[in-house]
């Protein structure tokens, strides 16, 4: 047909729907910008970038923080929310004129609810070599328990 010579249309006689889905998937990756291996870019103006993960006990959350000292960030808890906020103070050099500035001064702050329950009273949180490490305990109620069978 020449409207799919034309315009690439899916022809689904002779193509499954999986193969169409995974070849609009690399022309929307090439389109884009992403590499093949789904390298993803973070959106603009999120900052801190973290990772949330989980053990039985904890979760833990990591947020990088090049040139934020302890002084300057904040982390409260409200029920299974918690928030990072602080400030990146980064001193301008009237010296150098920019051709590229992604690290801006300034204010930021980032919400996060957690999937469980947590220990509110034992919260830890180092920060070491620009990474932000919170330890959030789960609460009792939401740690698993192995149960025993009785016979």
């Amino acid at each position: 047909m020449i409207t799919r010579r034309l315009f690439d249309f899916p022809d689904f006689g002779w193509r499954n729907s999986f193969e169409e889905m995974e070849r609009m998937r690399r022309y929307l990756d090439q389109v884009l910008g992403q590499s093949e291996a789904g390298l993803r870019i973070p959106a603009a103006g999120v900052f801190p970038l973290v990772n949330l993960t989980e053990t039985k006990e904890n979760y833990m959350l990591r947020a990088e923080l090049p040139g934020v000292t302890a002084q300057d960030l904040d982390i409260q808890t409200t029920g299974r929310n918690i928030t990072i906020s602080g400030e990146r103070k980064i001193e301008p050099d009237p010296n150098v004129r920019y051709h590229r500035r992604e690290r801006e001064p300034g204010r930021f702050s980032r919400a996060m609810t957690l999937p469980g329950d947590i220990d509110r009273e034992k919260i830890e949180a180092s920060l070491e070599n620009g990474v932000l490490t919170i330890t959030i305990p789960k609460s009792e109620k939401a740690r698993p328990r192995q149960i025993t069978i009785k016979s």
